[in-house]
Formats: C-alpha cells, structure tokens, sequence
C-alpha cells in the first residue's frame, strides 16, 4: 500500500485536513513545511502549482485544496461517518457549510496578509485592515445564528468534518475579531478545541507557526 502523506504549515488552512485525518483516524506521515523556504521549490509545486499547503497524496493521488481534501476523504472512507453523503437529508447543508469555510477564510486570508505576511508597516493598509475585520464579524454573525438554537455542532446530526473546516476558519478568526460577542460561537470553539484531534494538531513548542501573537487589534479610525 502506497504512503497517505499530508503536507502542513502550522496553524494555516491546512489545520483542517490535519484534524480531519485525526478524526477519522486514518494513518498518514506529516511533512511540516516553513511557510517562508520549503514552499517555493519546484518539487512542492508539482504536488500544490500555487506552492501553498495543504497537499494531500493518497497513493497516486494529489489533492491541494482543503475543501476538495474533504470531500475526498469522507467520499473515500465513509465508514468514519464525518460525510453526509446523498441521500441524507442534511446532505446539501453539509455542502453549504463546507464552502462556507471559505467564505469565512478569504476575510481571514486577508487580514493575515496585512496583519503578518507584510512585515513593514508602510505595506500595510489599516483600510483595508478595518474593512475585512467588519466583513469577518459579520460572516461570524451568520455562525452565530446558526448556533443560537443550542446545537453542539453545525449539523443537528452532530459533528461531521465541516466542522473541521469551519472550525479552523475560527480558530484564525479569533485572532482578529473578539468573540466575546459571538457567544454561541465561542462556545463552539471551545468545544472543537477541547477534542483531541483538535489539541494534536496544534503546533509543538517552538514550531515555526503562522500566528505568533494571540490577538492582532484593527488599527484605530
């Protein structure tokens, strides 16, 4: 049998294909990629073109994309049960949620550019800082909502890998916008954390990783 092997940078996008593949319990080799050297050489970029992670390799296939990684290992192992494959009622929600993730990730993608990634504050612009932080509290609102029924989870079902993906999309949420508005969602946090798939794929004492503060504050005005 030919090698499951995840390619991951600590606390990025690829956190959701890290515990999802805890979750499912599904046996893979890690290679922990730095988000500034290992990323842009040739032989990464035949496995991910944009020379981002995750990558996937499941024998002799490759996948790049968190979502379509998902789709992929509940689609491929659904003995695990994280899917909700047609025809389950809650099938179309499960996909809703799903690109959804995304949605929340290219507010957060941003404010990581601006916040992180441009390291000279001439780069940067508390402009566009200010937007995207408005636009992630409000796509924040719609999980919120979701939950104010007290649902542990998204799904009434209970938890299913969405929330692995939505999760994550939080989790890097909750380094710019507070959640102490957000109190359904912050208690959904709390419990995806708490879950042991979750605390392993955090990254270890000294890991290069992507957030080095605990909380990046809007700029005034």
């Amino acid at each position: 049998m030919m090698a499951r092997v995840l390619h991951h940078g600590w606390e990025s996008r690829s956190t959701r294909t890290l515990v999802l593949l805890y979750e499912m319990g599904l046996p893979f080799d890690l290679v922990v990629h730095s988000f500034r050297r290992s990323l842009y050489n040739d032989d990464y970029r035949r496995l991910s073109p944009a020379g981002r992670v995750p990558a996937l390799e499941d024998g002799d296939r490759v996948l790049f994309e968190t979502g379509a990684i998902t789709e992929y290992l509940v689609t491929c192992y659904p003995e695990c049960g994280l899917g909700r494959p047609l025809p389950d009622p809650e099938h179309w929600e499960w996909v809703q949620w799903l690109h959804f993730a995304e949605t929340i990730g290219q507010h957060l993608a941003t404010l990581v550019q601006h916040h992180i990634v441009m390291r000279q504050e001439w780069m940067r612009s508390p402009t566009v800082m200010r937007y995207e932080t408005l636009r992630l509290q409000r796509v924040l609102g719609v999980l919120e909502q979701a939950l104010e029924d007290g649902r542990d989870y998204l799904l009434t079902s209970g938890f299913s890998a969405i929330d692995t993906n939505i999760g994550y999309s939080v989790y890097g949420a909750a380094h710019f916008v507070r959640l102490d508005a957000f109190l359904h969602l912050d208690a959904y946090l709390q419990r995806l954390m708490a879950r042991p798939a979750f605390q392993k794929a955090l990254p270890p004492a000294g890991a290069e990783r992507l957030f080095e503060r605990e909380f990046y504050a809007c700029p005034d005005g």
